[in-house]
């Protein structure tokens, strides 16, 4: 059911989709207009003026298709900005936006439904009756073409912007991080390392884990008594000779799976060509750190841009604060007792989002001290963030420490590094948990 429901998800975000819509709306107005057509009077219909549904049909199919011209031209070039400016791993949330594809559907539904509607009425298919309901359903859609249009035509001045793809960036990091903490075992149980004499199961493909059919891998455990211990998450990449998974069967005479199993567990893992943002938390991190990047090039040359993306950094991972959950709330959000899934550490996260800054940055004194801060600032959000925090602010110190000439510069950035010290070791010296559990 899981897997039907996200397939419908992904269908209703194609463009096709709402345009096959419309022109499914076409169809059934025809056909409701031809069973309760005889019953409508001629001189009635011709009181309200259905005899200019013609004219309209057809200043619907030929201003639609003008616009949705013009329209996917515009999403191209938004795309392709998008892609040149920030990344090209975040043209895709600009072709997946939900308005875009709400008005290019509207706009080349609109042309089929007035297509249909002409073709009907050139075939003598209705009477005047008929032409009455087309006449009004062609109303409903003009009514539709016009709200569309006003809430397109205000979008188009943010579509494509640099500002515009971060934010969207940085809402489906939040939302990925967000579904993590609430679930971060995706219904099964979390585990560090899996047992010594567990079996490896491989996969033959070579691409990125997209989902994981927690359903299917449940039932497959079930159906040999064994439990599951998935070493990759979505997000993971699989290449074939590095273990995807190990199988701890109950029998400890059973030394081997066979394939049919192994197949089993290979087709619930929904290998992709790319990573997407749904339930890959790190993915939303290494892109709005790409687009930091790139804004520190030499071609592009706007630490302005990476000192923003750092606050959004800092406000996506705000969102990774450990969640504290009761022994029964846990118990309770174990669906698939067999399978187990390994959390993802704290200290992964923050090298997604700052090591390649790091880097980059490590010239410019304003994007240096930013990194201290921002380091401060994660530290102080928990315990579990203050170690990872501190080594990654040391990290950023030894790399400026290597690029920058002007004493002043390193004198002020050690001492942004010693406040992050200070800061963070006002916190209890118990030991702190490395994994967002």
């Amino acid at each position: 059911m899981a897997r039907w429901l996200r397939f419908y998800q992904r269908l209703s975000r194609k463009l096709g989709f709402r345009a096959t819509l419309y022109c499914v709306m076409g169809v059934l107005a025809a056909l409701v207009a031809k069973a309760i057509g005889p019953y409508i009077s001629e001189d009635f219909s011709s009181n309200i003026g259905a005899e200019a549904v013609d004219e309209i049909l057809v200043i619907i199919a030929s201003s639609m298709l003008a616009v949705t011209t013009f329209s996917l031209s515009t999403m191209v070039a938004a795309t392709s900005a998008a892609s040149n400016s920030a990344t090209p791993r975040a043209s895709k949330l600009l072709i997946e936006d939900s308005t875009a594809q709400r008005a290019l559907s509207t706009f080349l539904g609109a042309f089929l439904f007035s297509l249909v509607g002409l073709i009907a009425l050139k075939t003598n298919f209705y009477g005047p009756g008929g032409r009455l309901v087309l006449f009004l359903a062609t109303l409903v859609v003009i009514t539709i073409i016009v709200v569309t249009l006003l809430r397109w035509i205000a979008h188009l001045s943010r579509l494509g912007r640099l500002g515009e793809t971060i934010e969207r960036v940085e809402a489906a990091a939040i939302e990925s991080i967000v579904a993590y903490q609430q679930n971060p075992a995706m219904g099964g149980k979390l585990f560090d390392e899996p047992p010594a004499d567990a079996i490896p199961v491989y996969v033959s493909q070579i691409g990125y884990i997209e989902h994981l059919e927690m359903s299917e891998l449940n039932s497959a455990a079930e159906a040999i008594n064994s439990e599951i211990y998935m070493m990759m998450r979505p997000g993971g990449f699989c290449v074939p000779g590095r273990p995807v998974a190990y199988i701890k069967p109950t029998d400890p005479n059973v030394k081997k799976i066979d394939d049919e199993f192994q197949q089993t567990i290979c087709d619930a893992l929904n290998i992709a060509d790319s990573r997407t943002f749904e339930d890959d938390p790190r993915f939303g991190l290494i892109v709005l750190c790409e687009i930091s990047s790139r804004a520190l090039s030499p071609a592009v040359n706007d630490p302005g841009t990476a000192i923003d993306v750092l606050n959004k950094l800092t406000r996506v991972l705000s969102h990774a604060v450990p969640i504290e959950k009761s022994q029964e709330e846990e118990e309770k959000a174990v669906d698939y007792p067999r399978v187990h899934v390994r959390p993802i550490r704290i200290s992964d996260l923050l090298e997604d989002a700052f090591l390649p800054l790091t880097r980059d940055g490590a010239g410019m004194i304003e994007v240096g001290i930013k990194i201290q801060k921002t380091c401060a600032a994660l530290g102080s959000l928990h315990p579990a963030f203050r170690t990872p925090a501190m080594e990654m602010s040391r990290t950023a110190l030894e790399r400026a420490m290597q690029v920058l000439t002007y004493e002043g510069d390193k004198q002020r950035l050690e001492e942004e590094a010693v406040a992050v010290r200070e800061t963070l070791s006002r916190f209890h010296d118990s030991p702190c948990p490395t994994m967002l559990v």
